[in-house]
């Protein structure tokens, strides 16, 4: 009889299944595609290994929209090591027990956050130049987006008539043109109580065209949620047209969403 202690082994035991928990330890919410990027094998071959994964409840899934995005759980690791090696270390387990107990009492009340996806006909070259340059964002994002770009800088999202203001300002956490940028993403001032939150740029070529992934992590409530998930649409839709067209789109779709705009710039006005 297979017990579930057989399963997590049996799982363990392959280095193509190692590699994928290591992975997905380094960055949860990974796709298929993801996954299979760095590994030398048939796509099919890599859906299998993770199948083997999710029969020992080493990673779980979630759908968002048509995205099937995987995830380390560490339960399975966490109770082996609580039997096979838990007498030789009891205070550090009775650490991960409390840990654990207080991970399943949050449950789904974590901090909201967002991804959004679109596909342009460009490369990730004029994507990123698109993300990362003043004039450009300004074109199309109605803000010029201000930064040497490299980790560790400052960036700003600055008004583009002339005050000066920033209205969105953050730190520059990852920079790997043209694929990859990660920055923190709030109002300047105050940090927010519970940390940043944080936006993920990553471009993904294919043939002639560029998937556009945009993860915004760490909200800081439902309002949050509200403003972004009317934000990225429109800011991502007026750089499909530009990078696809040469033109931004006949009238700012964010005017769609004026009272939320507003708002956000209405509290760093000056007083």
């Amino acid at each position: 009889m297979t017990t579930e202690d057989d399963k997590v082994f049996k799982a363990l035991a392959d280095p193509t299944r190692r590699y994928l928990l290591d992975r997905l330890h380094q960055r949860g919410g990974q796709t298929l595609g993801e996954l299979c990027g760095r590994l030398a094998m048939a796509r099919q071959s890599v859906t299998q290994h993770i199948a083997v994964l999710e029969a020992a409840n080493l990673v779980s899934t979630i759908w968002r929209g048509r995205e099937k995005l995987h995830y380390l759980n560490p339960v399975p690791l966490h109770e082996i090591q609580e039997r096979w090696i838990g007498k030789f270390e009891r205070p550090r387990l009775r650490a991960l027990s409390t840990l654990k107990r207080q991970a399943e009492e949050q449950g789904m009340t974590g901090r909201p956050d967002y991804v959004y996806v679109t596909y342009i006909e460009s490369t990730p070259e004029r994507v990123w130049h698109a993300l990362t340059d003043a004039d450009l964002t300004a074109a199309y994002w109605g803000h010029s987006n201000v930064s040497d770009w490299q980790p560790g800088s400052r960036w700003e999202h600055r008004r583009t008539d002339g005050s000066g203001i920033a209205d969105v300002a953050g730190t520059v956490l990852e920079a790997e043109p043209p694929r990859r940028l990660v920055m923190t993403f709030d109002s300047p001032g105050e940090p927010a109580p519970a940390g940043p939150s944080v936006v993920t740029f990553e471009i993904e070529p294919y043939h002639d065209i560029v998937r556009v992934t945009v993860t915004h992590d760490n909200l800081a409530d439902e309002d949050a949620l509200r403003a972004v998930s009317a934000g990225w649409p429109a800011v991502l839709a007026n750089l499909k047209s530009l990078l696809e067209t040469g033109h931004t789109l006949p009238q700012p779709p964010w005017e769609m969403h004026a009272d939320l705009r507003a708002a956000q710039m209405a509290r760093n006005d000056p007083r």
